[in-house]
């Protein structure tokens, strides 16, 4: 993937990025609903959504959050969501998306990055360990509450 580039994704590439949230699991989202969460998340200094290019085509995305630690000085980037095209997985393409990631957080202020990953995606599971990330779920817990009626079910 020489012509692979990362920028900032775009309200028009709303589409294909819900192609690419079809991919993740997502499904159930409408074009005009990612524009509208693109044109939120662009318009954020703490938040940050990048699109890989190869010839012209987003490929993947990746979203960074920025959240500033309240007990102690620094913020940590989270990785909201990441997925890269079926097609284009194993040619580098999340690398450089996480790459991209660390150093948008870095020149934010972040000193920790996080990122969760659902224990059936296997492929997951081997690519962060492989990029220097740890498995702390022997350290701490997870736990989760739906505060709107059956957001379960979407």
């Amino acid at each position: 993937m020489s012509t692979l580039s990362v920028r900032q994704v775009r309200q028009d590439d709303a589409p294909r990025v819900n192609e690419l949230f079809a991919e993740l699991g997502h499904p159930e989202n409408t074009d005009d609903e990612v524009t509208a969460r693109l044109a939120h998340w662009n318009d954020s200094e703490d938040l940050l959504p990048l699109a890989a290019v190869h010839d012209g085509r987003v490929v993947g995305v990746i979203a960074l959050a920025v959240v500033p630690f309240f007990e102690r000085p620094g913020s940590w980037g989270r990785v909201v969501a990441l997925v890269v095209d079926a097609q284009s997985r194993g040619l580098g393409v999340g690398r450089r998306l996480m790459e991209a990631a660390e150093e948008a957080a870095r020149t934010r202020g972040c000193i920790r990055m996080e990122v969760t990953s659902a224990r059936y995606r296997t492929d997951a599971q081997a690519f962060y360990p492989a990029i220097g990330y740890t498995d702390q779920c022997d350290k701490s817990a997870r736990y989760l509450k739906n505060l709107v009626p059956d957001y379960a079910n979407r």
